[in-house]
């Protein structure tokens, strides 16, 4: 059978979904993602399906369901009330998806893969196994760019503030992913891992702008100038920022002085250093029983110092996970300024060094103890109960 491949705007038009289980479920989202106004006829729906902006008719499906309908799925484990779907579809000339049975539908739903503006759909003659293999591999090519998409020459413009993620490489978004390699000049971070550096093309300008902590820095301002100038000299500049871009990492300040320069600014949020790191040492940051707040804390500059913004007496009084950033430097005045307000001194506290990365480090004590471990910067302080929580020799 030769099929006539077309994508179908769906935006603002009526879809119904003939059934409420796994099936229907798979396919619901992406017909809302394409603006589609669905309606899903079934006596029961997955949890799942409830939660999501259709209008359900609770019964079963009537040849009238189809009226005023511009496209209908079929997703019922019941061949009769398929092929009655079918044959009213037929009957009213609305297209129909048979998830069944192929050969009685007059559309088949491809396998589909997108990156970025381009959406790839493949159909194998009926067979969706070989469809999902041919998306995977074009998909894998897209990612890595070995696979030029046809939209390659629609770049984006001005600046994108992307969150590279806590140091492993590969979690990163995928949207980060794409737009880093569609970059002309990144401006990366001490705490972007290099290996997003390897796969970039020869001829991008790469912009070390690493603050080295108590070393060598690229002043701010500095980068501020960097992303304005290439982005107005017409370039596309990705700015590469470990964690999230506003997460501690001055993206924000970043943003304003592209705006006023009449740059546009993409911002791409990254996986937070803050959960990320601690998750994966195998810390979650709360635990039922245990914790039900978390608080993220900058401890880059003392508790005593006149610039500090932090409520430390607030922060000594709590009882839940406290997450410190940029804090090694100061543990010892941090630690005896929140034992000073009423943290317990032998609350569990663990500092993760280099956390992601083959170079992770992970040094346990207590409060009291935490500043003499010897952990080295980048590394995140973790304080609380969570510490021990799933590490059963404590």
């Amino acid at each position: 059978m030769t099929v006539y491949p077309l994508g179908l705007i769906l935006t603002g038009r009526n879809v119904l979904v003939v059934g409420g289980g796994h099936v229907a479920q798979r396919r619901v989202p992406a017909l809302l993602e394409a603006g589609a106004v669905v309606t899903v006829v079934s006596p029961s729906l997955t949890p799942a399906l409830e939660a999501l902006p259709v209008t359900w008719v609770k019964r079963g499906f009537e040849p009238s369901d189809l009226d005023g309908q511009w496209f209908v799925h079929v997703a019922t484990q019941r061949p009769e009330v398929n092929a009655a779907v079918s044959a009213a579809a037929e009957e009213r000339r609305v297209f129909c998806v048979r998830a069944d049975d192929r050969t009685q539908a007059t559309a088949w739903t491809p396998a589909v893969t997108r990156h970025g503006p381009v959406t790839v759909a493949v159909l194998s003659g009926g067979d969706p196994r070989r469809s999902m293999a041919l998306r995977d591999a074009i998909h894998a090519g897209l990612e890595s760019d070995t696979l030029e998409p046809a939209a390659h020459g629609d770049k984006p413009r001005g600046v994108a503030l992307v969150g590279a993620g806590p140091g492993d490489p590969e979690l990163i978004t995928v949207k980060g992913r794409r737009l880093l390699a569609q970059a002309d000049v990144v401006v990366a971070d001490r705490l972007a891992s290099g290996l997003f550096l390897e796969g970039l093309r020869p001829e991008v300008e790469l912009i070390d702008a690493a603050k080295v902590p108590y070393g060598r820095q690229l002043k701010q301002e500095a980068i501020n100038e960097i992303l304005v100038d290439r982005a107005l000299a017409g370039k596309f500049v990705v700015r590469l920022k470990g964690g999230d871009p506003y997460i501690f990492g001055r993206g924000g300040e970043e943003l304003i002085a592209c705006a006023e320069a009449g740059v546009p600014v993409t911002v791409v949020p990254g996986v937070t250093s803050a959960i990320s790191v601690p998750a994966l040492a195998g810390i979650p940051v709360t635990h039922r029983g245990v914790t039900h707040e978390f608080t993220v804390v900058s401890g880059h500059i003392p508790p005593a110092h006149p610039d500090s913004l932090i409520d430390w007496a607030a922060l000594g009084r709590m009882r839940g996970t406290l997450v410190l950033l940029m804090a090694v430097e100061n543990l010892a005045a941090i630690a005896a300024e929140l034992i000073s307000h009423g943290r317990d001194p032998h609350t569990p506290t663990a500092v993760i060094q280099e956390g992601t990365t083959v170079r992770e480090q992970v040094f346990r004590g207590t409060l009291a103890t935490a500043a003499t471990l010897g952990a080295q910067p980048p590394a995140i302080v973790v304080i609380g109960e969570v510490v021990n929580v799933l590490n059963q020799d404590h």
